[in-house]
């Protein structure tokens, strides 16, 4: 579905990922790890249209998108559900979720999505008419993921769900990531916490310093002595 081959970002002249590929098959997690600053968020950015690849090729359902501006890509198909969440805090979760159905026409088929959310995420359906920057952290990304499957993507990509929330709130939010693919939703997870996203991932992708270094099948890499000594402390 997702085809990155040898893509370079940079910043300001500043080489930001360089020389990355990575394939996401249609109804698979794949998770791409790896420690802060070593160009996750850049890739995900990448492919959404808000970084410009320097050099390389994106791919997605065998449509090359790396010159597309990025609001031409989300009817393709494409939505990212950004670190930090970037809710409209001042707006009630349901206002949030009408607002991700943005490319959406049809009114009638808008509504019926946030009835599916309300009942996908039970929470929510709690808090409709609260507004978003009153939720607990867990609760804003559950309606950030939400808002991001209004477009009715057929690839999600998740920038650190698990940042800033409570523990109990990451196995939740995991849940609900793999709930969403079940639905036939492919997924690119983005994380720091790598024993978290392996978990639950088919296929896995370490980055380091702006390169992939490691790649396998998510719980092949999770057993890695490498992985556990350099990223996991064990």
């Amino acid at each position: 579905m997702l085809d990155i081959k040898n893509l370079k970002v940079s910043y300001d002249d500043v080489l930001a990922i360089s020389d990355v590929s990575l394939t996401v098959p249609e109804g698979q997690i794949v998770a791409l790890v790896g420690g802060n600053g070593n160009g996750k968020s850049t890739t995900l950015r990448a492919v959404a249209g808000l970084n410009a690849a320097g050099a390389g090729t994106i791919t997605f359902n065998n449509e090359p998108i790396h010159t597309m501006p990025a609001h031409k890509r989300v009817p393709l198909g494409l939505s990212l559900v950004p670190e930090g969440r970037r809710l409209f805090p001042r707006l009630t979760v349901r206002r949030n979720l009408e607002l991700g159905a943005f490319t959406r026409s049809d009114k009638h088929e808008v509504a019926a999505g946030i009835d599916e959310m309300l009942q996908l995420f039970p929470i929510l359906k709690e808090r409709a008419t609260q507004l978003a920057g009153t939720m607990s952290g867990g609760e804003q990304q559950m309606l950030a993921i939400a808002r991001g499957l209004m477009a009715r993507p057929k690839l999600l990509m998740l920038d650190e769900p698990s940042w800033g929330i409570a523990p109990k709130f990451v196995t939740k939010v995991l849940e609900v990531i793999q709930q969403v693919n079940a639905r036939g939703v492919s997924i690119l997870l983005v994380e720091q916490n790598l024993q978290k996203a392996l978990s639950i991932a088919h296929y896995g992708y370490v980055i380091q310093t702006g390169r992939i270094v490691m790649h396998g099948k998510g719980q092949e890499l999770l057993h890695d002595e490498r992985i556990k000594k350099a990223y996991l402390g064990l």
